[in-house]
């Protein structure tokens, strides 16, 4: 998605205040989601600087709901607010991955067995065309298209349960995570992983959650496999 107009100053020759305040916050809730949905797909790279004012440029806004978009990622552990002209995307480390693998170990299977009630055949359907994709990237080497399918599969079955937050728990690690797969999936490739995802769509046309359960956590926990030592190298070198 991409914000295609500054809506600030259009609104601002408006003498509806209402519209106004309307227009700035549909602005700056599009520009908060279109950056989330960077991180997650890992379109921003561990140890990035970010300028508000390109963005800004790249997105046709102005710089106010940049900046405040870049706030609260920086409050979900994003990135790292150094000064008024220095963001930062976090470098990844050991400790660090660690900890958000094993948070996602956590999370994902239980929203993923949570989901299986509610996933009816449009939703399975769904979730068969993500996979399909992710195979048709992974055939010719194409990383962004897999990590949009790859977004697209797990939150497609983690939003089919009602519980929001933690869904929401689960967004905030993939904000985190998102730019350290993409520097993986890159430098490594992903021919050699084994696909989880069938595996969780046998356990869903089964009804089995104990399946579900494994299928997830396997998938989650296979691309450590990838990583060395040099991955880590001085803090700020990625891996997945």
């Amino acid at each position: 998605m991409a914000v295609t107009a500054d809506r600030e100053a259009v609104a601002a020759a408006r003498p509806d205040t209402g519209a106004l305040a309307g227009d700035l916050s549909l602005l700056h809730a599009n520009v908060h989601s279109e950056l989330r949905h960077r991180f997650v797909t890992g379109k921003f790279m561990p140890g990035s600087t970010l300028s508000t004012r390109g963005i800004a440029l790249e997105l046709g806004v102005s710089q106010t709901p940049v900046r405040e978009a870049l706030g609260r990622l920086a409050a979900e552990g994003a990135v790292e607010i150094r000064s008024k002209r220095r963001i930062a995307v976090p470098p990844m480390t050991a400790g660090r991955l660690a900890d958000l693998q094993r948070c996602r170990e956590l999370l994902e299977p239980e929203a993923a067995v949570a989901a299986l009630p509610f996933i009816d055949h449009a939703v399975r359907r769904r979730l068969e065309q993500y996979d399909s994709a992710m195979e048709a990237a992974l055939a010719s080497g194409d990383v962004n298209r897999y990590m949009e399918s790859n977004f697209h599969f797990h939150f497609t079955m983690y939003r089919a349960q009602p519980r929001r937050t933690l869904t929401q728990l689960i967004e905030t690690l993939w904000l985190q995570f998102g730019p350290f797969m993409r520097v993986v999936y890159g430098r490594y490739g992903t021919a050699n992983l084994v696909d989880q995802h069938e595996r969780a769509l046998a356990a869903i046309r089964d009804r089995d959650a104990a399946a579900l359960h494994e299928a997830i956590k396997a998938d989650i926990g296979d691309g450590m496999g990838l990583i060395g030592a040099e991955d880590f190298d001085g803090g700020s070198s990625a891996g997945r």
